[in-house]
């Protein structure tokens, strides 16, 4: 990640405020200096727009799932092997950004920031991009079910966020569905039932195909990691799509 070379080195001065921006000058101390002061200020460069959204999705995503961990008053071994998963295995941290997601992760557990706090602030800063926001709701979903269990605490903590996000509730329902509900789970990941007409099925297919190719999500702020996931959700959407049309008897 090109934005986190620049903030361990300490040769950026910017301000990012609210519970990220705690969050994130607690974890990197001197190196993320809010007004820019410890930095001469001809050597001091500043984030892209770009690089600022790459960080701001890492430090709350990260944070968010610190507080879902810790949902029901504790963090249990199964929630951090979920995480050191979901960081090696979806996302493919080296041992950099891994160290730094740990430190995300185990400041926000302490902070006394909500949740909704983060996810508030995350909603500010992405809230023109609904599939980053979608991208959001998957992680939280794939984290909270990946020890096989949904507590009732984890699944109020990931509503409030669909509300926050103004995501529809129809759409959270699919989405909790890929990990809940494995009944029908090909249906659920293309956003459709087997209700729906194969035409409505395809029309879901070539609009999640064309809003999850990995290209465009790298285009719209996504740290280089997580585009490891977009990657893998691309493949799921792919595969489903083979499993429903071979059912479907579609050509």
């Amino acid at each position: 990640m090109g934005w986190l070379g620049k903030v361990v080195g300490g040769t950026i001065g910017f301000a990012l405020g609210g519970p990220v921006g705690a969050v994130a000058g607690a974890v990197f101390g001197h190196a993320f200096d809010k007004d820019g002061s410890e930095l001469n200020r001809d050597e001091r460069r500043g984030l892209s727009g770009n690089e600022e959204a790459q960080m701001t999705f890492f430090v709350a995503a990260f944070s968010m799932l610190a507080k879902l961990s810790k949902a029901d008053g504790h963090v249990c071994q199964d929630e951090i092997e979920s995480i050191d998963l979901f960081m090696t295995r979806d996302l493919h941290l080296n041992r950099e950004s891994r160290n730094i997601a740990i430190d995300i992760f185990r400041e926000a557990i302490n902070s006394p920031e909500s949740f909704e706090s983060f996810a508030r602030q995350f909603y500010t800063t992405f809230k023109n991009q609904p599939r980053m926001l979608e991208v959001m709701l998957d992680v939280m979903l794939r984290v909270s079910t990946a020890d096989g269990q949904f507590n009732p605490q984890e699944e109020a903590l990931i509503l409030s966020a669909v509300h926050l996000f103004q995501y529809p509730t129809e759409g959270y329902l699919k989405l909790k569905a890929r990990y809940v509900d494995q009944s029908d789970k090909y249906h659920a990941v293309l956003g459709c039932d087997r209700n729906d007409s194969d035409d409505f099925v395809k029309k879901q297919y070539r609009k999640l195909v064309n809003e999850y190719h990995p290209d465009k999500i790298a285009s719209k702020g996504l740290p280089e990691e997580f585009t490891h996931f977009a990657e893998e959700k691309f493949r799921e959407i792919q595969d489903a799509w083979d499993h429903v049309k071979k059912e479907r008897g579609i050509a």
